[in-house]
């Protein structure tokens, strides 16, 4: 998925045609200020062979996977940031094993995308958004 996908939604009571802005069009302007950041955590947890495939909670709950990078309550953004990786999302079984290596196989070059587990009220989705579009 794509983070356009998800920056617009159906507006409530309508027929389905009309876009409303989603509250990820601010996720979407947090990741801008957040983008150099985030490539130094992939670099580093790559670098200290933690992990191959570093992973980064996006939300505006509380959530107790993964470590706070980015904290919107000190920083005066919308949206917080946590680190993860594959192997911690496989041991708290939000992904399964058996499902490992599929999601190995479309996991974007992480030099090139930020892995982002996308976590808002409906639910949750993983997106791959490029550090270039970030900029």
């Amino acid at each position: 998925m794509e983070i356009g996908d998800l920056l617009f939604t159906p507006e409530a009571g309508g027929d389905g045609q009309k876009k409303a802005p989603s509250p990820l069009v601010g996720l979407k302007k947090d990741l801008e200020f957040y983008r150099e950041a985030i490539l130094e955590v992939s670099e580093a947890i790559r670098e200290e062979g933690l992990s191959e495939f570093p992973i980064f909670l996006a939300h505006q709950h509380e959530v107790s996977i993964g470590e706070v990078i980015l904290d919107r309550n000190e920083l005066g953004t919308a949206w917080t940031i946590q680190a993860s990786t594959l192997e911690e999302f496989v041991e708290h079984n939000l992904i399964r094993e058996d499902r490992r290596e599929r999601f190995t196989k479309h996991y974007k070059d992480p030099n090139e995308y930020m892995c982002l587990f996308v976590i808002v009220p409906e639910g949750a989705n993983f997106v791959f958004y490029p550090y270039s579009a970030a900029k």
